[in-house]
């Protein structure tokens, strides 16, 4: 029950955005309980234009989730001002804007990218 609250309210969200913001790429996360990625999206072509995450197979190295959400943002923010993208849509999905989104989407803002 719980999972099909959980899609209903991304599809809703997404769906909204996706109306709006016709001239900017899409900006996604998905955070699990131990790690989290980000994607850029661009939706007329359906393709991933820029990926980040916090897995990584030989870091072994214990650190805290905020932490972790602001490294992948500043790798993110970097490969996009490589690629000139500066303006996106923040795509939040399911999750509430505040802890590691928050600290995640307010690193990327002083990494450069606007929404």
């Amino acid at each position: 029950m719980k999972n099909i609250k959980n899609k209903k309210r991304e599809r809703k969200i997404r769906s909204k955005l996706k109306k709006i913001n016709t001239d900017r790429f899409r900006l996604t996360v998905f955070k699990s309980s131990k790690n989290i990625s980000a994607q850029i999206i661009d939706d007329i072509n359906n393709k991933t234009l820029i990926s980040a995450s916090s897995i990584k197979k030989s870091d072994n190295v214990k650190k805290k989730k905020t932490d972790m959400s602001i490294l992948v943002a500043d790798i993110l923010a970097k490969k996009a001002l490589e690629k000139k993208i500066t303006k996106v849509y923040f795509d939040r999905g399911r999750y509430k804007y505040h802890g590691r989104i928050k600290t995640f989407a307010e690193t990327l803002r002083k990494g450069g990218l606007v929404f």
